[in-house]
């Protein structure tokens, strides 16, 4: 059986990564896909526990290598029990946010650097790569906004405290923000940019032309 595609949505929170991801697994459903979705962190039963600590503002201080250890404690959970096992059956994963977030916000939001990142990757994932990665980046002002609205809204109406990383000062996200476009930079084959104020109809289009060009790819390659 051919191996499955393994896609990624990744940029800062508000940027509409859950919007999209939804409305890409609908779309590849309705080409008759086998779809997988799951988000990082979480996806899974010890994924969501872990995710409750990294994302509650109760969880402070809570030191940046503690921080990007549960990351990669979840990641590795997430690979082991859902992302391999779907790829092996040759099913698509929709995955958001991987490995790119992690160096973005702990690489270099902590200021940890890549190289550690990247390392533990390698160690702890087996330096299992997306076959495609779709990066969202409107402008920065107008997420990071809807993201902390977001989780205040949230928060007052399921309890649910995720406000950790938004309480972060803009020179964090601004950290975050540049990395993202550094790696969209370094790896052009895996990463697809989209970037600006556009319409949740418009990014849609252009992610769909994105995958349309993967699966016919990947269809070549299988």
């Amino acid at each position: 059986m051919p191996r499955g595609l393994f896609i990624t949505l990744e940029g800062l929170d508000g940027s509409g990564k859950t919007t999209q991801i939804k409305r890409l697994a609908g779309w590849l459903e309705r080409h008759n896909l086998e779809v997988v979705q799951l988000r990082q962190p979480g996806g899974t039963a010890t994924g969501e526990r872990i995710r409750a600590i990294l994302l509650d503002s109760r969880s402070t201080p809570l030191a940046p290598m503690t921080e990007m250890a549960l990351m990669f404690a979840d990641r590795a959970q997430a690979i082991a029990e859902i992302i391999q096992p779907a790829l092996d059956a040759g099913k698509i994963v929709l995955c958001d946010r991987y490995t790119d977030s992690t160096e973005a916000y702990q690489g270099a939001g902590r200021e940890i650097g890549s190289d550690t990142v990247l390392a533990l990757h390698r160690l702890i994932c087996g330096n299992l790569q997306p076959d495609l990665t779709l990066l969202l980046l409107p402008g920065f002002d107008a997420s990071l906004a809807r993201a902390r609205r977001r989780n205040v809204r949230t928060e007052a109406q399921a309890g649910i405290d995720e406000g950790r990383f938004e309480a972060e000062q803009d020179a964090f996200y601004r950290r975050v923000w540049e990395k993202y476009r550094e790696i969209a930079r370094r790896e052009p084959e895996r990463v697809v940019l989209i970037e600006g104020d556009l319409t949740i109809d418009e990014v849609h289009e252009q992610i769909v032309e994105a995958v349309s060009e993967r699966l016919v790819l990947h269809e070549q390659i299988a």
